[in-house]
């Protein structure tokens, strides 16, 4: 699958995708209400097999997560336009009921976290670039996510659990915008996305955004939109396998140059 991705990457690349016209710098910042619902992690080890819930288990509830991008857009057509983001998607919480965790038992007066600290760098080429008030762009988004899980009795009566790791995953990128002409509103959506076989993740928005042109050089703007992620991993020699689905509404502010 890997190397499908890339190849598809290299493809773009090579297909003499339209590039910006001129140098354009975007940079956001917001806080998105990410909810944990329908999320699960599993202990599947030997003969373990025990999975919890994060709400119905844990104790997770929405928590709000800062979220951070930049965007360069250059005219060198060979080159891929760049897009940096950072967010980190925490949650914590004391147990609702009994659960079992490696055969053994975690009651109410348990405590759990869980953090997905996720930095993504995204190559892409400009099929449209605002043609027709229409943008579409292809590429390659690498993710590189830093999680940690940790469970603990707070009375010191069951032995504590942490489970941590960084690896990165390669995921198809693609984004669309419509520009609505002579006034400051765009609709956007992107997507990134990668599957193999017990392994799905994908990272996908859609929101609205109004600029302010009143300074012809830095020009303000607002985003108002919906995320949803998910990390569905099962993979060989970890411990901790997930099946993690965060979704709610996102706010933020720009600045475009």
């Amino acid at each position: 699958m890997k190397k499908q991705i890339i190849a598809a990457a290299l493809a773009i690349a090579t297909s003499g995708a339209a590039q910006a016209d001129f140098l354009r710098l975007e940079a956001g910042a917001g806080i998105w209400n990410s909810d944990p619902d329908n999320s699960t992690v599993t202990y599947k080890v030997g003969s373990f097999n025990d999975t919890v819930s994060a709400s119905d288990d844990l104790g997770y509830d929405t928590s709000g997560t800062t979220y951070l991008w930049l965007n360069l857009k250059h005219p060198v057509p060979v080159i891929p336009n760049v897009r940096l983001e950072y967010t980190d998607p925490t949650f914590d919480g004391n147990g609702q009921k009994t659960i079992s965790w490696r055969g053994l038992s975690y009651g109410t007066n348990s405590y759990s976290k869980l953090a997905l600290k996720q930095t993504d760098l995204t190559l892409y080429y400009n099929l449209l670039d605002n043609t027709f008030w229409a943008t579409l762009d292809l590429g390659l988004d690498i993710k590189l996510v830093d999680y940690t899980y940790e469970l603990r009795d707070l009375s010191g009566t069951v032995a504590p659990y942490k489970d941590s790791g960084t690896f990165p995953i390669p995921m198809l990128y693609a984004r669309t915008r419509a520009q609505l002409p002579f006034t400051g509103f765009g609709v956007e959506a992107d997507i990134k996305y990668i599957g193999n076989g017990s392994t799905q993740v994908y990272d996908a928005r859609a929101k609205v955004d109004y600029t302010f042109d009143m300074v012809p050089v830095v020009q303000p703007a607002i985003e108002l939109g919906y995320r949803k992620q998910k990390f569905k991993i099962d993979e060989d020699g970890e411990e901790t396998k997930t099946d993690l689905d965060f979704s709610g509404v996102y706010a933020g502010v720009m600045l475009r140059f």
